[in-house]
């Protein structure tokens, strides 16, 4: 077998190959965490199965922030998961 010698240079290479490839995995996940989904009124209103009046009750009391822009509204999709996590019902099997 024949022996391969790593000189200090080879490992200083090696060292800074390896943080570059650290950074872009970094980069590639913070712009994933970064980018949020947003979703259109009519999206909202299916997924939740709900009327343009409920959807409008729920903006004026608070429940759902929203941006406006134009005359388009759109909601961040997590914060639509977040009330639907937040009011979960969740019955017991032991029901008399």
């Amino acid at each position: 077998m024949p022996t391969a010698i790593i000189t200090t240079d080879d490992l200083k290479e090696f060292k800074a190959e390896l943080f570059e490839e650290i950074r872009e995995l970094l980069r590639e996940n913070q712009a994933k965490v970064i980018k949020k989904e947003w979703l259109k009124s009519t999206q909202v209103m299916d997924k939740l199965n709900i009327s343009s009046g409920t959807l409008q009750k729920l903006r004026d009391n608070g429940t759902l922030s929203y941006t406006k822009i134009g005359g388009l509204i759109f909601y961040e999709a997590d914060q639509i998961e977040k009330i639907l996590m937040e009011n979960l019902v969740q019955h017991s099997k032991d029901k008399k």
